[in-house]
């Protein structure tokens, strides 16, 4: 029964597709004897070697194993010290290539090393010999030939043909065209007969001519005559030729020979990579219809994400999610016949049999099978006229040897459970059956169009109802499968759609039993409420997705503002610090000519140039304070200790943006958080806490003086003649006050020397947080004496 449940759910159709995906005839083969299994270890393997296949052929494209044949018979004679064949000895060839090729594909060019560990494995298991290769390509043309430098024996011999057949041809040229023998002949041609050089002569004239009769015309007035004068000369041939064909054999014995002794890896390598081609098979087959890997597990547990049917064209298939095992454990699928429930029913036991196979899944990543002790089904009309079966003995037969065959890791799969007979009685059976295996904590899946099998599920404990929509207005099934909602038959829709007078559907309804009646009205109702719900969650999914959009709009035009209003104040400080460096010099010069002037002034000039000294260098730090004033020290304003909480000034990372919080923090650590007009929704983890107003102010004054302090900082600082260590420490020391005073780019002067300090400040550079990108100096800079670093 279970290879009958196999065949019902067309695992043998997948089969077949996944067997076209092999390159040669073996790798067919070996497709052809794939099978389910029930060892979840096992299984796990398989799928992680598919896996493999599917990622290495998407890395590096089709695998290379065009040319690996079967090469048993050929392997097998060499080592006996028979003569293989020359289409042998180039399948053997081709063999070896095919196995050097793939396993160069499969071991070298890696993005990771152990990234294909199974195919790995495998492949270092090839014996490859490229020298024998080589040299069976080098001698053997095609089937039918050998090359002339196969050996220099050959090469003689054929040479020594080549000119005994010249001169055979000039001689017998010579006696047609001579005009004594011209006349006894019936035509003037040079012929050949029995590998011999002939020349038609008239009977009459036969003795005439001295030679061999080789051949007559069919009137015998023609005989073709071998001329006495080349017969020497093409028995020399004969025996050259004869001498070419031991040559050759010898030839071939030594290839031979070379391959009989790697017959056992030969032998080797057939069988790694007919498993290789089975593998590339299974990858290819998942990539043509977009498979995941699913999710395994050995305790019934199903769960398909958007699975589409593999045999149904991928340009049509509607997909369904599913799911069966784990809160409850029997499935009951109703609805309108062509609905989908059977495709559904298909769906779930062919995904079973394929994951158990090893094989990836149509379907969207997060789909989860079960490895069962074997999957059953019953499905389909298989009424038979030969055993005089009616349609519902046919399917009690089944469902018989499935009762007696199933065990509590079996899957069971019913289509139209109790049809075919009387429904009371049938409806009676299918729930009888149906909590037989229920009971046994089977887990079975059932389509019906039975209400009592809608108000057993209704009422059980750990069954559920499933229906597939109808759209009744347009009279199409839509194929969507729905866990939880019973389905209706909509008989009587469907009538009234088609025209059935509303009497006649009335009257049917008058014959039901007033609670079915209800229990399909029902069943209606919550239907029609299930597609709104759906389609007003649908116009929610739908806003909320435009609303993120918008506001990830609003919040980079945002970003884009206040990094441009940053840029700008940033160029406007480096002027005005120009400008106050400019000052600052002009002020010295002043300073120190007024020094000059103050020896040959009296005391009152002296005490006036003093006091017009004292008031430059007072304006002078005016204006670098001024300069600083509106400028906030950004480092320390962090605070790590505290914890977050309602109201705080906050910093949200992955925005760069300052706001403050506005809520308490729900179950999932998700706050709200104000930032300027915008709020929204942030993780914990993405919020820094800044310091309240307060706490900046107090280090408002000792930031104004390390700004101050490190204003005039020199865009040069020289490393020469200090060893690594310390070089490295000044230059960090430096980096951290150049950075501070809002230098855009300074220059780190090394020297050439060995090249060993150069080499340990370019190094410390690319770690440096405040350093953007640094390069050798150019000419006018200073060559690879000197780096120049450019800050963030």
């Amino acid at each position: 029964m279970k290879n009958k449940s196999k065949s019902v759910l067309e695992f043998d159709k997948i089969i077949e597709i996944l067997a076209s995906f092999a390159e040669t005839s073996l790798g067919k083969e070996e497709v052809r004897k794939l099978d389910t299994s029930s060892d979840l270890e096992g299984v796990k393997f398989k799928q992680k070697q598919t896996a493999e296949g599917v990622s290495i052929i998407i890395e590096k494209g089709a695998p290379p194993l065009g040319g690996f044949t079967q090469v048993k018979e050929y392997v097998k004679r060499g080592s006996v010290g028979g003569i293989i064949s020359l289409r042998g000895l180039l399948n053997c060839a081709d063999s070896l290539r095919a196995a050097r090729l793939v396993k160069n594909y499969v071991l070298l060019n890696n993005k990771e090393e152990g990234s294909y560990e199974i195919l790995e494995d495998l492949c270092n298991g090839i014996y490859t010999n490229k020298d024998i290769e080589e040299r069976i390509y080098n001698i053997i043309i095609n089937e039918e030939e050998i090359a002339d430098d196969a050996s220099p024996e050959l090469k003689r011999i054929r040479k020594e043909i080549q000119i005994k057949q010249n001169s055979i041809k000039n001689k017998i040229n010579q006696i047609v065209g001579s005009s004594t023998i011209q006349k006894y002949l019936q035509e003037n041609i040079v012929t050949m007969r029995n590998d011999r050089y002939v020349i038609p002569v008239r009977k009459e004239y036969r003795s005439m001519v001295k030679g061999i009769i080789h051949d007559q015309s069919s009137t015998g007035s023609t005989l073709f005559i071998e001329p006495i004068a080349i017969v020497e000369m093409t028995n020399e041939i004969s025996d050259l030729k004869m001498a070419e064909k031991k040559e050759v054999e010898r030839i071939l014995l030594e290839l031979s020979a070379m391959i009989g002794e790697v017959a056992d890896d030969m032998l080797t390598n057939q069988d790694i990579l007919k498993e290789l081609d089975f593998v590339f098979a299974k990858g290819k087959f998942a990539i043509s219809i977009n498979a995941v890997e699913p999710k395994l597990n050995e305790r019934g547990y199903i769960r398909i994400k958007k699975g589409r049917h593999p045999l149904i064209d991928k340009n049509v298939v509607v997909p369904i999610d599913a799911w069966l095992g784990d809160e409850f454990t029997t499935l009951i699928i109703t609805g309108p016949n062509t609905g989908g429930k059977t495709v559904s029913l298909k769906t779930l036991g062919l995904f079973s049999l394929m994951g158990m196979a090893g094989l990836h899944l149509p379907a969207e990543y997060g789909t989860e099978i079960s490895v069962f002790s074997a999957v059953y089904a019953d499905i389909g009309d298989e009424q038979s006229i030969e055993q005089s079966l009616s349609t519902f003995s046919s399917h009690m037969t089944n469902i018989v040897k499935i009762m007696k065959e199933v065990d509590e890791k079996s899957f069971v799969l019913f289509d139209e459970l109790g049809a075919g007979t009387d429904p009371t009685e049938g409806a009676a059976l299918a729930i009888a059956i149906l909590d037989t295996l229920h009971e046994r904590k089977i887990v079975t899946a059932a389509t019906t169009h039975y209400s009592e099998l809608k108000l057993y599920a209704l009422t059980t404990d750990d069954v559920i109802n499933g229906s597939v929509e109808f759209n009744v207005e347009t009279l199409s099934p839509t194929y969507k499968l729905s866990i939880g909602v019973p389905g209706k038959s909509n008989a009587f829709e469907i009538s009234r759609k088609l025209g059935l007078n509303q009497d006649i559907i009335d009257k049917a309804k008058r014959t039901i039993e007033t609670d079915k009646v209800e229990f399909e009205d029902a069943l209606k109702q919550i239907e029609e409420n299930r597609i709104y719900i759906e389609a007003k969650k649908t116009e929610i999914d739908r806003l909320n997705e435009e609303s993120q959009k918008k506001h990830s709009s609003f919040l980079a035009k945002e970003r884009k503002a206040l990094e441009k209003s940053e840029k700008m104040i940033n160029e406007a400080n480096y002027e005005a610090r120009k400008i106050v460096e400019s000052a600052k010099k002009e002020t010295a010069e002043i300073i120190k000519e007024l020094r000059k002037l103050s020896l040959d002034m009296d005391k009152d000039k002296v005490r006036r140039v003093n006091e017009l000294r004292q008031s430059l260098t007072e304006k002078t730090k005016e204006v670098e304070e001024n300069q600083y004033s509106d400028q906030i020290f950004e480092d320390d304003n962090y605070d790590d200790e505290t914890p977050l909480s309602n109201g705080d000034a906050v910093l949200v990372r992955s925005l760069n943006q300052k706001g403050h919080i506005i809520s308490e923090f729900d179950n999932s650590q998700n706050v709200m958080v104000q930032i300027g007009l915008i709020k929204t929704k942030v993780k914990k983890s993405d919020l820094v806490k800044i310091k309240s107003e307060d706490e900046k102010k107090q280090k408002t004054n000792t930031s104004r003086m390390v700004k101050l302090k490190t204003s005039s900082i020199n865009p040069t600082i020289d490393l020469r003649g200090l060893n690594l260590d310390e070089a490295l420490l000044e230059l960090d020391k430096y980096l951290d006050d150049a950075f501070m005073s809002n230098l855009n780019e300074v220059q780190v002067i090394h020297g050439k020397g060995t090249g060993v300090l150069r080499e340990g400040v370019t190094q410390f550079l690319k770690k440096h947080k405040h350093v953007k990108e640094s390069r050798l100096g150019s000419f006018n800079e200073g060559g690879d004496g000197v780096t120049v670093v450019t800050f963030k």
